[in-house]
């Protein structure tokens, strides 16, 4: 990321007793642009999207509830509901009547819900792999022992101690381990915004450990395809080519048929980070969607 270019400014709002903060590209006088990172991230991801594409829009980008600098849940329960509510009360705050947005992973079902519970409210929304699981990872245990396996881990969570690098060229090269496609500047870059200094002179993510704690409950498909189907905007659904998680098969899983309009692009060379995988193809599909 180059020096000369100014960034963002911070800001905070609050929902549910918790203060959530957010950065602001400028340009108030553009379109709204909302940018809603993933599970374990930060809204700092998204600079380099931004700057493309500050010129053209008002840019957004939160940091969810527990992770980088907004506070942390109280209790360490981190539900879909809970950052759909926490969307709605920024877009309530930012004061716009219809809104563009892009979500990734965890981000990307944010938006997906809150478009279609606010319809009205969205202009156009992109989605980078946030339908949920692939059926194949969908947990068909009994409700009960679903419940006592997720017990389990949230005692494991309590008792998990976060961990805690010498310097943040470890950090950066544990960042470049869980995706070997970043480059040495975008890890650096990230990582630099994702870690906090510790009183020791160590380092740790600034991410709340409780946000790795999965709903014993299942995905409910039937009631998030309700939702979608409420959704009047153009949608884009994108997936990396080379995911291996959270990408679906467009042939034989059917729930994107929900969607009253939507497109369907799998960017090849990409795994789940499609927009650090491929940030020039990623661009040009956004242009293309948002007409730009």
């Amino acid at each position: 990321m180059s020096e000369s270019i100014v960034g963002p400014t911070s800001h905070y709002f609050y929902s549910q007793r918790l203060k959530l903060h957010y950065v602001d590209w400028g340009n108030h006088e553009k379109p709204l642009l909302v940018l809603v990172h993933g599970s374990q991230d930060h809204c700092r991801n998204w600079d380099w999207v931004a700057l493309e594409l500050r010129r053209h829009f008002h840019i957004v980008a939160p940091d969810l509830r527990g992770h980088g600098d907004s506070d942390w849940a109280i209790g360490g329960n981190y539900a879909m509901i809970d950052y759909v509510l926490d969307l709605a009360q920024l877009m309530d705050v930012l004061d716009n009547p219809q809104s563009f947005l892009i979500g990734h992973s965890l981000g990307g079902g944010i938006v997906l819900q809150y478009a279609g519970v606010f319809p009205e409210r969205v202009k156009k929304v992109i989605s980078i792999e946030g339908l949920g699981p692939p059926l194949s990872l969908i947990k068909h245990a009994p409700a009960h022992e679903r419940m006592r396996i997720w017990i389990s881990e949230m005692r494991e969570l309590a008792a998990r101690k976060a961990r805690h690098y010498s310097s943040v060229a470890q950090a950066v090269a544990r960042m470049r381990e869980a995706n070997p496609h970043l480059t040495e500047e975008q890890a650096t870059h990230l990582t630099v915004h994702g870690v906090r200094r510790n009183e020791d002179g160590t380092y740790s993510w600034k991410f709340d450990n409780y946000t790795r704690s999965t709903s014993p409950f299942r995905f409910n498909l039937e009631e998030a395809q309700e939702i979608w189907s409420r959704i009047a905007c153009p949608c884009l659904l994108i997936q990396g080519g080379e995911s291996k998680k959270w990408s679906i098969d467009w042939e034989t899983d059917r729930r994107a048929d929900a969607f009253q309009d939507a497109q369907k692009l799998t960017i090849e060379g990409a795994e789940h980070w499609v927009h650090h995988d491929r940030l020039h193809d990623f661009l040009s599909a956004v242009r293309r969607f948002f007409e730009l």
